[in-house]
Parts: structure tokens; sequence; C-alpha cells
């Protein structure tokens, strides 16, 4: 998985990417808030990211805002990451629109736990959007005919699962949003309409 490390802290910043890197995850960094706001805009922007809050330009709670306020089906997954340890600038991130919040200097394990946290917790987020996909997908071809109907050779019905015979456009309009308007094919014209008006003109 992408994952975004947002950090103005050159020393913070190097050992956050090193531990990530270590752990197996694909790193981007980004040095300033407006760059990671960029980042995170992309078509393929890391699914999880770590934002410092005290950044240059736009502070991390502000990427944190500006991201919720995109919307989308898949949001990022946001561990604010910052010095300021009172309840209240907990709640303050939180409120801003981070997902999890982790107090400088922070310790490898519990960064590792959170960070797995945020993961499952994208994984479950894509498999249920993907099933949302699926049944939409289902819902629509709900009304599709599809498989292998029987077709009389001769007056041309359809048989349907209970085997009972029906028109074809009766059957076709039972199973499907299709709606008739009746014609007459150029074929049929000549075959039965035209010696039918020619009797009418002998008459």
């Amino acid at each position: 998985m992408k994952i975004l490390i947002a950090e103005d802290d050159p020393v913070s910043r190097k050992m956050l990417e090193k531990t990530l890197l270590k752990w197996g995850y694909d790193v981007t960094v980004a040095t300033e808030g407006a760059q990671a706001w960029n980042e995170l805009q992309r078509e393929d922007a890391p699914r999880l990211a770590i934002l410092d809050w005290m950044m240059p330009g736009i502070d991390g709670v502000q990427v944190c805002r500006n991201v919720r306020a995109l919307g989308g089906a898949r949001p990022a997954y946001i561990i604010l990451l910052t010095a300021k340890g009172r309840k209240e600038d907990t709640v303050h991130g939180l409120e801003g629109g981070a997902d999890d919040y982790l107090t400088k200097p922070f310790d490898h394990g519990e960064l590792r736990a959170r960070v797995q946290v945020g993961v499952r917790l994208l994984e479950l987020q894509a498999a249920l959007a993907d099933r949302v996909d699926e049944l939409e997908a289902a819902l629509a071809s709900v009304k599709v005919l599809q498989g292998l109907l029987p077709i009389c050779s001769y007056c041309k019905r359809v048989r349907d699962d209970r085997s009972y015979w029906h028109q074809v456009e009766r059957y076709v309009a039972d199973h499907s949003d299709a709606v008739f308007s009746h014609g007459i094919c150029p074929d049929c014209y000549e075959k039965i309409v035209t010696p039918e008006m020619e009797k009418l003109g002998e008459r």
C-alpha cells in the first residue's frame, strides 16, 4: 500500500520514511502542507497519509479538512502526527477530519499498530465498495435476458422455466424493460400485405 508522509522536519521525515519502507510500504514524501494536499488530489493518491500538524503554509488539520471536502467513495485514511498532547488538541484534530492521532515523540510499535489499523479499515472499505458495485451491477442486469431460451420452430413461441409457452413479445416484455411497437417488415409486406391489397382492389 502507498503511504504519504508529510513532515517538514527532515530528521522526523527520514526516520518515518525508513521505518515504513522497512515494513514493506510504498512511501511518498511531502515536505509541506500544499505539497501533501496536491498529492492527495491525484487520481492515484496514497490511500493512507501521515500528516504533521505544524507545517509551513497549509497545516495538517487544514489538509484533513480539504480531503474530507473532496468526498468520494474511498477517502484517504489520515493519521495526524503532532507534538501537541492536550485532549482539546486531539479533539480539534479529529474534528478536522483526521482518523487517528499520534503524539511526538512516537513509539515505533504504536506507529506500526496504528498504521495496520488504517490498512485494515481501508481494505474493508475497498471490499465493501466492490460489493456495492457488484450489487448495483446485479440490479442493473435483473431485467436483462440471459441464457438459452427454447423457441418453437413453427409458431416461434418461447417456453419459460415453468414450461409455459408465450408469444415472443410477451416473454421479452415480462423479462426486460423493452417496450414493443408494431410494424411490418419488408418481406412480410411483400408476401402478405401486397397480395391482400391486390385482392381488395379486385373487388
